[in-house]
């Protein structure tokens, strides 16, 4: 699989995992309608057939994801919940981006 598709992959369930957990959030800590909570649900249940599609081994896959979680996780919160990461975000954020590669792309023998 391309590192496109790869990341493709990787940002879709990011998606699916942060956004229905957020709907989530907002449905029991927000007093929103019960929708969201089940259109939260609905979308985590979307979010675990997603990262099937990825073609590494179960542990490698939710590793790497783990680290895109963080980064979608600043991102999301910055457009959608007015949060300013601090340069201490930004740095780990981007010693998570090394890991990331450094698991996911590594070649091995």
């Amino acid at each position: 699989m391309s590192f496109i598709k790869v990341i493709t992959v990787f940002v879709l369930a990011g998606f699916c995992e942060i956004g229905g957990c957020y709907l989530i959030w907002l449905w029991l800590k927000e007093d929103k309608s019960f929708w969201y909570g089940l259109l939260g649900s609905a979308i985590l249940v979307l979010y675990g057939v997603v990262a099937t599609l990825q073609p590494n081994s179960f542990a490698r896959t939710y590793a790497a994801y783990g680290g895109i979680f963080i980064i979608m996780s600043f991102l999301w919160a910055y457009k959608f919940d007015n949060f300013k990461p601090d340069k201490f975000d930004l740095i780990g954020s981007l010693f998570v981006c090394v890991g990331i590669s450094i698991i996911y792309f590594a070649k091995r023998h």
